[in-house]
């Protein structure tokens, strides 16, 4: 009976640790998620197309504000043409995190300012929800949405 006494908790402090753990790494690996995201706006503000390409999956398709959707190579290459500028894309609500093991989903609001085939579309706020997914060990976005948010 000792034996048993002594085991239980051992065993139930390992479970409390392990859980500890699990909590601890999901809190990291969503706020490494964060971080990428204000990665890929910098290298898409900043036209760092090689960047962005590692970030974006060979999958990846944004469906704009306009509701058109575009794929990777058509994305990155209206960036890498100046068929799409940003001027600015800046979060101004924190940036929630949904993780499931090897896929997450983010939503936050985002101030942006973009110039599309040479005319400046105004500064506006905007809803994006973004999908990632973890290939080979790396994060990358997989589809993206943005929407007009209501003013």
């Amino acid at each position: 009976m000792s034996t048993f006494r002594f085991e239980y908790p051992l065993v139930l402090a390992l479970v409390l640790l392990m859980s500890a753990s699990v909590a601890y790494s999901k809190d990291d690996e969503a706020e490494a998620i964060r971080q990428l995201e204000r990665e890929r706006l910098g290298a898409l503000v900043n036209a760092d197309v090689q960047r962005a390409r590692e970030l974006h999956s060979e999958e990846f398709q944004l469906v704009n504000p306009r509701g058109e959707t575009l794929t990777k190579d058509q994305y990155l290459g209206g960036i890498k043409s100046g068929q799409l500028d940003y001027l600015l894309w800046e979060p101004v609500s924190p940036i929630a995190v949904r993780l499931h093991g090897d896929a997450a989903v983010i939503r936050y609001q985002a101030r942006l300012e973009i110039v599309v085939d040479g005319q400046r579309v105004p500064e506006a706020q905007y809803w994006h929800t973004d999908f990632y997914e973890k290939h080979a060990g790396k994060w990358q976005v997989v589809w993206s949405q943005a929407t007009l948010a209501s003013q």
